[in-house]
């Protein structure tokens, strides 16, 4: 509940106190004549005293505080007064004391009231607005012990008193404690045939919230959805679900929401963006990081620029991944997104661009695998034919304490290369002109000459 809501129900009762007072109402039980002679006598108020704080009630209303204050006191000097006259008067001085904010005095006056012999109903009522009056001050332990005064004497609590008493114990603190009256609360309510409170729903969501009972909260936030529909309420139960690792209708809400306009900016977005990752929908990821990117509702920032190229390259859309990830590498104060840069182009067989990204990563630092940069910048070299470009690359690589094997094969697999390459280049000698043999001369033709 509120403060401004809180205030207003709380002057109300109050309000309602104050005329009790001026109208010269007792109990309900005095009024139809049910209680002894005895008991009349303590809850009547004399024609002296009723007079005068009517008077009095008439200056708190015209805002005469100071001197219904001065009257109060007076009253209070007067000889013979009884229980009951002493709580009316404590009474209004209480409603005095609120209308000016002055919410301690207000208590003060309460507890006077309290003090007094006074019907079982003005007790119940009066530990109520007590109870509420500590609320205000943020005094949650005298608020539930008054509040758990009052449940002793009623034998059947009212929702409202129920609802304070998991009020209660949610302000102190005591969240599984609070639980019991909060839901009986509700369920007594609905079983009036009335419609759960708003706030009453809020505060037994917020307590499940407290004590990462998720599976409570879902069913909450569901019933808040029957009764009040709010957008904020769905996306809340989106959450909900994401802390019970249902992230597939997590993404369903998310989905709905967004793509309604019902939610938007940068948070909801790559949100989503990221949701559809995680279910293996990588095309829809992007498309939503892209069309955000474009109208600017998302910063091109390195990381989102990175969550864009990342969605296009799980797509298996190389190209479309190259552009924003390149964008962000020249944003990072590291060169490791330059290593992924050439990954990319070394998939698309742009060798010459894969040599430059890897050449700027290495060059600004911070790269985590240099050795296994070194193998790729050898493996581009390697397909554009520069043979000792690719072996330097790949001897680095075993520099940077790459794995022995793997670049003992590599720089195997040039030296093949380079032997191949020289027997290809090597340079015949000439053929020298061999004479006829004599023999061969003097054979006869096939003509037979």
């Amino acid at each position: 509940m509120n403060l401004r809501l809180k205030r207003h129900t709380l002057l109300a009762t109050l309000a309602a106190a104050a005329c009790l007072v001026v109208t010269g109402i007792s109990s309900p039980a005095f009024a139809r004549g049910e209680e002894p002679e005895a008991t009349r006598q303590t809850v009547a108020l004399s024609a002296k005293v009723g007079k005068k704080l009517q008077e009095l009630q008439l200056m708190v209303e015209e805002k005469q505080y100071a001197a219904a204050a001065q009257g109060l006191r007076d009253i209070l000097t007067m000889k013979n007064l009884s229980s009951y006259e002493k709580a009316q008067i404590y009474n209004l001085t209480a409603y005095n004391h609120y209308l000016q904010e002055d919410y301690q005095g207000a208590i003060r006056a309460y507890e006077q009231v309290l003090a007094q012999e006074i019907p079982p109903a003005l007790r119940q009522s009066s530990l109520k607005t007590v109870a509420q009056l500590y609320f205000t001050i943020e005094d949650y332990e005298n608020a539930l012990r008054r509040v758990q005064e009052l449940i002793s004497i009623i034998e059947s609590p009212s929702a409202d008193v129920l609802m304070l008493l998991g009020q209660a114990f949610f302000q102190a603190g005591r969240y599984s404690e609070a639980l019991g009256p909060i839901k009986e609360g509700i369920d007594l309510y609905k079983s009036q045939g009335k419609t759960p409170k708003e706030n009453w729903l809020l505060l037994l969501r917020v307590c499940y919230y407290e004590l990462q009972d998720y599976r409570g909260m879902v069913a909450t936030l569901n019933e808040l959805l029957r009764y009040y529909p709010k957008d904020s309420y769905m996306l809340t139960l989106a959450g909900a679900y994401s802390e019970l690792g249902d992230t597939k209708k997590q993404l369903v809400i998310t989905e709905v929401l967004y793509e309604a306009g019902i939610v938007t900016g940068s948070q909801h977005a790559v949100n989503l963006a990221n949701l559809y990752l995680m279910h293996d929908i990588p095309y829809r990821a992007a498309e939503v990081l892209e069309k955000a990117m474009g109208d600017s509702s998302v910063k091109s920032t390195e990381r989102n620029l990175r969550l864009l190229s990342q969605s296009w390259y799980q797509a298996r859309e190389d190209k479309k991944s190259i552009p924003p990830l390149e964008r962000a590498a020249n944003m990072s104060d590291e060169g490791e997104l330059f290593i992924r840069l050439a990954q990319s182009q070394l998939n698309l067989d742009a060798w010459e661009d894969a040599i430059g990204s890897i050449n700027k990563g290495l060059s600004k630092g911070g790269v985590k695998r240099r050795d296994k940069a070194y193998v790729m910048l050898g493996m581009a070299h390697m397909n554009k034919k520069r043979l000792n470009d690719a072996e330097s690359a790949f001897l680095k690589a075993r520099d940077a304490g790459g794995s022995d094997k793997a670049v003992t094969q590599w720089l195997a697999f040039v030296a093949n290369e380079k032997r191949r390459e020289a027997s290809m280049k090597q340079v015949l000698p000439d053929a020298v002109k061999r004479e006829q043999d004599e023999i061969l001369k003097n054979l006869p033709d096939n003509s037979g000459n």
